[in-house]
This record gives C-alpha cells, sequence and structure tokens, in this order.
C-alpha cells in the first residue's frame, strides 16, 4: 500500500505542480528562452515565471493560463541581471570631481540598457562621505548600488586629501561597514603615490576585520605588481588587470608570457576583473593572457564620464571584446553574473534561483561585422555581438529595446 501511494504521488505531483502555477497569477513568463544559470547550473532552453519582485519557477512548458504578460524570448538568453563591479557612480553637482561629482555618473542613465541590474561603486566615497552617497544617489537608484568603501576617509577627492594617512582609519572604517552591511561589500585601495605600505596594510586590515574583500586599484606607482599581489588575501581582487601603462608592470613580461608571480596570486586565490576604463585595457596584454590561462573573474568596466565614451562603451560592449578575442559565450555570461556575485559575498544575486530576486536580462548575440578598440586605440574585429533586448529589475521591466513586452499597435 505504501509503495502504491509513492507511485501514485510520483504521478500526480507534476500535474498538482502545475495546477498551483495556474492558481497563482504570474505577473511575467518569459518563454522559450535559453536559460544561463550558473548557480543552478541551468544551460538550456526553458520557462522563467516572476511574481511581484520574485522569481517563482523556472522550469519547461510553464503554462501561460492566468499569466499577466508573456514574452517571447526565442533565440535569446535568459540570465541573471549583469553585475559590473567597477564603477563610479557618486553623482553630484561638484565639477571635474568623482566624489559627489560630475566625472562620476547616475548609473540609471547607462546600466539597465545593457542587461545590468547591479553595480559595486569602486571606493568612490569613504567613510566620512558614505551617507552622503547613500542619500543622495543609492536610495534614488533603480539599479542596484553596492559599493567598495575608499580606506581613505573622503574617498577619491583627487587631491592630497586622498592620501592623508591620518584620514585612512580602520576603526572607522569598519564602523561605516557594519552601519551599511548590506551596501557595503568591501575596502578599496587606490589612488596613493607614496612608497609606505601603511594605505596597504590599514585597507587589508579593515577588509580582514569587516571579513570582506579588499579591491585593489592602480595608481600606486611605487607598489610593484609583486609585492601588491603578495600582500592580497585569497578572495582580494586585483583590477585594471590587463592593463599597459607605467605606473604598474603588466601581467605580461617581455617574453610574451604571463608573469610567474601573477599565476601564483591566482592559485592563492587572488580575483582579476577586467577594469576597462579609460586605460586599463589592452589586447596586447590581455590576448596572450587570455590564451594562456588568466582569465578574468568579473568584467568591471570601471564606469565614468570618460570611459563611457571611449574604448570601454558598456560592460557588453567588454563582453563582446571577449567574444571576439575565443571567449566561450557561456564563460562570458558566467563571469557577468555569478562569478562577481561570490566575488562581492553576494550570493542571492547573480542567480534565478526561486525566491531570489527577479533581476533578469534577455541578451541577443547579434551577427554582423563588429569593431572593438580597446585603451590604446588599437582595434580587432569580430562577427558577433551581444545586446541587451531586456532588462527586469526587480520584477519590473526597466529596459525593452525592440518592445518585445509591449502590446502590438496595428498601422491603419
Amino acid at each position: 500500500m505504501k509503495s502504491l501511494s509513492i507511485i501514485c504521488y510520483l504521478f500526480l505531483f507534476p500535474l498538482i505542480l502545475q495546477n498551483n502555477l495556474k492558481a497563482q497569477d504570474i505577473d511575467i513568463l518569459i518563454k522559450n528562452g535559453h536559460v544561463f544559470d550558473a548557480k543552478n547550473e541551468i544551460d538550456g532552453v526553458m520557462d522563467v515565471a516572476i511574481i511581484g519582485d520574485k522569481v517563482f519557477r523556472v522550469a519547461k512548458n510553464i503554462s501561460e493560463a492566468e499569466v499577466k504578460k508573456v514574452i517571447d524570448a526565442s533565440g535569446m538568453y535568459v540570465c541573471p541581471g549583469l553585475i559590473d563591479i567597477h564603477t563610479h557612480v557618486f553623482v553630484g553637482s561638484r565639477p571635474k570631481k568623482f566624489v559627489d561629482g560630475s566625472y562620476s555618473l547616475s548609473p540609471d542613465d547607462f546600466t539597465l540598457r545593457a542587461g545590468i541590474t547591479t553595480v559595486v561603486d569602486a571606493g568612490t566615497s569613504g567613510w566620512r562621505n558614505f551617507p552622503k552617497f547613500k542619500e543622495q544617489v543609492i536610495e534614488h537608484s533603480k539599479t542596484r548600488i553596492l559599493a567598495f568603501l575608499n580606506i581613505s576617509g573622503s574617498g577619491m577627492t583627487g587631491d592630497d586629501q586622498q592620501e592623508d594617512i591620518d584620514e585612512m582609519d580602520v576603526g572607522k572604517a569598519v564602523k561605516c561597514i557594519e552601519t551599511y552591511p548590506d551596501i557595503i561589500v568591501g575596502i578599496k585601495i587606490g589612488h596613493y603615490t607614496g612608497d609606505l605600505w601603511t594605505p596597504f596594510e590599514r585597507a587589508s586590515e579593515a577588509a580582514k576585520q569587516a571579513e570582506r574583500p579588499m579591491f585593489v586599484e592602480c595608481h600606486l606607482p611605487q607598489y610593484s605588481l609583486k609585492d601588491q599581489l603578495d600582500r592580497m588575501r585569497p578572495g582580494d581582487i586585483i583590477t585594471h588587470s590587463y592593463e599597459k601603462i607605467s605606473e604598474r608592470s603588466s601581467v605580461i613580461g617581455e617574453d610574451g608570457l604571463v608573469q610567474p608571480l601573477v599565476f601564483l596570486a591566482k592559485e592563492k586565490g587572488v580575483l582579476f576583473d577586467v577594469g576597462h576604463g579609460g586605460a586599463g585595457f589592452w589586447f596586447s596584454e590581455a590576448i596572450p593572457a587570455l590564451k594562456q590561462g588568466l582569465l578574468p573573474n568579473s568584467f568591471g568596466s570601471d564606469l565614468h564620464r570618460f570611459s563611457m565614451n571611449s574604448g570601454m562603451k558598456d560592460m557588453l560592449n567588454i563582453m563582446s571584446k571577449y567574444m571576439a578575442m575565443g571567449m566561450e559565450e557561456k564563460d562570458i555570461l558566467l563571469r557577468a553574473t555569478w562569478n562577481p556575485a561570490k566575488s562581492i559575498k553576494r550570493e542571492d544575486l547573480g542567480n534565478l534561483s526561486e525566491g531570489a530576486v527577479a533581476d533578469v536580462a534577455l541578451i541577443s548575440v547579434r551577427d554582423g561585422n563588429f569593431g572593438f578598440v580597446d585603451a590604446g586605440k588599437n582595434r580587432i574585429t569580430g562577427n558577433k555581438k551581444f545586446e541587451a533586448e531586456l532588462t527586469i529589475r526587480a520584477g519590473k521591466i526597466v529596459w525593452d529595446l525592440n518592445g518585445i513586452s509591449a502590446t502590438p499597435f496595428e498601422l491603419k
């Protein structure tokens, strides 16, 4: 009798599940797309149902009954909203400044149209002015804004203040993180021209006490690449990984090979972010690194006023560069979604688990003839390019390139 009950349950469960799906009003049902969700090892054509601001179900052939809006994603990738872990978005009225200034950007103007639902501000603010950043920008953005807190108290001021060691207070930085634990994901060090290791050590200590990664930018000209990597802990992140500038040696040696010290750091657990920006990405470094196995962990864009109109453009353009360079599409999507979520210890993001926040990107791969430019104005070509067709943030459609979610209107 017990065996019979089990058999009946196994037979009826799919029908019960389908009836439950029908019984609840699904707000958005994305049909026929190629779902890619690295966390849950989903890689194939499936449907995604959204109720409210949460993912309700990912499965094949979900019924369209009791569905408010159906979106046909045939021929597109359906993946978690993309995550850009290197941006500068503390926008404000101060001219020629990153902090509360015109050099930073309002993320909603650039991210949603690129399938990005989460950005991490890379240390534009410090413990002194983070509350203003939160009140002025973070609380009013559709894009989810997280932050690496600058170890310098006032952040990227662009003057001597950002190099004042007395402003690099471990206790106050940790206290700020403890006050805003859901927003601040790590500590950033960068923009220091002295030869003392005190700033680096304080940033590392603050990150250690807060149990968060340290984000290491360039603009530390007196520190060798080897010394920086030696002092970084597993899980720390170095950005501008493929730059070719005088202030930090390249990951590629004069012999054209990835330096052994770089592979040692990778084996230790140091994570390598692209950090394209205006000067941080060169094909001469990135292509041999890719061929030799030094793949980026994430595609941080270093989005700011200047990089958006240079070779960088946006994170999708960086991803398209890597496609042209030979990286597989699935490897690229992994590094745009689940990898960055893990690196900032926000595993609630970057996935389509049932009950997860409904941040979703519908990405098409266009065929054609395309050109891609690095920081040195060097160009490569490719025959494919990523394009964001539709972006959903917390269950709301916030970008729809070709109106695939809109009501058809017949011209008379």
